[in-house]
């Protein structure tokens, strides 16, 4: 071993390489086992490490089920969230999943989060409009004017 915990020739040791990628020192050791017995092929990836919850044919029955939309789901309006598309997969499949996993499987099949394209079918553009003309210049906090003050919070005007 030479200086700063490196091998003599310059390359990192199995803790330099684990801090790097974020990874425990015992991986390393495998990865580094597993190249010297097969090369290039002893590290390669084997795929994710349990099969996915939803085949892709229950995935299909899930799009199609989207695509209906949630109020033919019994909710109130139309918005897909994690924890309705959670609710959806319960019911339809009797499978539970959490929020992060459904949303990975979502991503991995081309889905991604987005704003609607329009806007919703319950919205009254009359009703809105006078909301802002009348009821949110009141809610509003009014700005402070600029000038002469402190940016300390506890103790205004302190210079």
């Amino acid at each position: 071993m030479g200086e700063g915990g490196r091998a003599a020739l310059g390359a990192p040791v199995g803790t330099d390489i684990a801090r790097e990628l974020r990874v425990s020192v015992r991986s390393v050791q495998r990865w580094r086992q597993a190249w010297k017995a097969a090369g290039p092929r002893g590290v390669r990836s084997r795929g994710p490490a349990s099969r996915p919850k939803l085949s892709d044919a229950l995935f299909a029955v899930l799009e199609e089920e989207l695509a209906k939309g949630p109020v033919a789901h019994g909710w109130p309006d139309q918005r897909w969230t994690l924890a309705r598309i959670k609710t959806l997969i319960g019911r339809r499949f009797h499978k539970s999943m959490t929020l992060s996993g459904i949303s990975q499987m979502l991503r991995r099949r081309g889905w991604s989060h987005r704003v609607p394209v329009r806007r919703s079918l319950e919205r009254d553009e009359a009703a809105v409009a006078g909301w802002v003309k009348d009821v949110w210049p009141h809610v509003e906090t009014p700005r402070r004017r600029s000038g002469p003050g402190s940016s300390s919070r506890t103790k205004p005007d302190s210079r």
